[in-house]
């Protein structure tokens, strides 16, 4: 059996991050992912699906430092199903994916830090590339 949910989208806000009283974080936010398609008449329609994230831990503060409303956010996590009683007393329940795996897919404002995107060259740190020389360049082959 498995249950997974992997998404792509845009932040619908700022997560919103609490500790509880045992002193472990807990975040929320909400994710949109919006599909683009042409329907019978021939005209473009997009649908927009909102999705509530919880994250736990290390990933609410990995959350609250990187996240911010519109940015575009890799999920990776569970889909879960919260039973709770509303203001009236009637017993509902809420979808939600409790997040594994979150990266921002946003470029960073500093060109000396890695890039978030995947399948971008980010250029080591490790000295390897001292000569100023680009890995493209035909001396630094490796073959």
């Amino acid at each position: 059996m498995l249950n997974k949910i992997t998404l792509i989208g845009h932040l619908g806000k700022d997560p919103e991050i609490r500790t509880l009283e045992n002193g472990t974080k807990v975040g929320r936010f909400s994710l949109a992912t919006t599909e683009n398609y042409r329907d019978k008449n021939d005209n473009w329609q997009s649908l927009t699906e909102w999705h509530s994230i919880v994250v736990w831990r290390f990933l609410a503060e990995k959350a609250e430092r990187e996240f911010k409303k519109g940015g575009l956010v890799y999920i990776e996590g569970k889909m879960t199903y919260t039973k709770y009683k509303d203001k009236d007393g009637v017993e509902r329940t809420a979808a939600e994916i409790v997040a594994s795996t979150i990266q921002s897919l946003e470029k960073r404002e500093n060109s000396g830090q890695k890039s978030n995107i995947p399948g971008t060259f980010n250029e080591p740190s490790s000295g390897l590339n001292q000569g100023g020389n680009t890995p493209t360049e035909a001396d630094d082959l490796p073959f």
